[in-house]
């Protein structure tokens, strides 16, 4: 067995290579099942049909308008909870032995990180497409360069995020209910507190302050200024960069994670 399948970091133009054929090994079973990302789908095209229209009452603006402001936010809560979600299938790997089995491939085990990572933004590009399109019969209308920066912002976010949720699946392989309670306990507040739902002007100072440290609220708030077209916009470049940080960090986490794991 080579030495770089356990330890030793590979070379660059090596760890791309076999980042590659995770990303690949990864990605062929949601070929084969492509309805998984549709199935995965109907909690944001649940909130689009009923939540939507209530926003937009609430606020007594026309519903295309509306969706300009909300459908954005629901872009993002797919990468919340779909890279989030990411986790759970690798403890199931884990629990069955296949991960173990990995571990003596001849791939360096960053690259099993790393590759894993990277075939999170396949789905979340897709079923972000698919939720833009349907909201599109709701009078939606993105700019479509505006569209494109903002999935590949979003794509970067996605991949420090569901590289997190792997390392926190192997962290927690010997006790499976760590890792549902800690990605459940960690969901709702950042989702609540990024204002991804509803604006939080009007909530508590409390709320307001609490959202200033949510790397999501950034997210949000990049995401909707992208897709309107607003390149300039002030929130864009705090956005970028939170998805930069989240994504350095998270890789360094999983990669670490994966380089350890028994």
């Amino acid at each position: 067995m080579s030495a770089r399948t356990v330890d030793a970091p590979a070379r660059p133009a090596g760890l791309l290579h076999d980042s590659f054929s995770v990303f690949v090994r990864e990605l062929r079973p949601l070929v084969r099942d492509p309805f998984s990302v549709v199935f995965s789908l109907m909690q944001p095209l649940m909130f689009l049909a009923f939540y939507g229209p209530l926003l937009g009452g609430m606020t007594g603006q026309p519903i295309a308008e509306a969706f300009q402001w909300f459908v954005p936010g629901i872009v993002v809560m797919i990468a919340l909870f779909g890279t989030a979600m990411t986790g759970s299938n690798l403890l199931f790997e884990i629990q069955s032995g296949a991960h173990e089995r990995m571990l003596v491939a001849p791939v360096a085990r960053s690259a099993l990180m790393v590759g894993r990572a990277c075939k999170e933004m396949v789905p979340l590009v897709l079923q972000a497409l698919v939720i833009s399109g349907v909201a599109a019969f709701f009078g939606f209308r993105p700019s479509l360069t505006g569209m494109v920066v903002g999935l590949a912002v979003l794509a970067v976010f996605g991949v420090g995020l569901g590289a997190l949720s792997y390392a926190l699946a192997i962290v927690s392989r010997s006790r499976d209910w760590m890792f549902w309670t800690v990605q459940q306990g960690l969901l709702f507040p950042l989702m609540l507190l990024s204002g991804m739902l509803l604006p939080l002007d009007a909530g508590p100072r409390w709320m307001q302050v609490l959202s200033r440290f949510n790397p999501l609220t950034y997210m949000v708030d990049a995401e909707r200024a992208l897709f309107n077209g607003r390149f300039a916009d002030p929130s864009v470049l705090p956005g970028v960069l939170a998805a930069a940080v989240l994504a350095s960090f998270g890789l360094a986490v999983g990669i670490r994670a994966m380089r350890n794991s028994i």
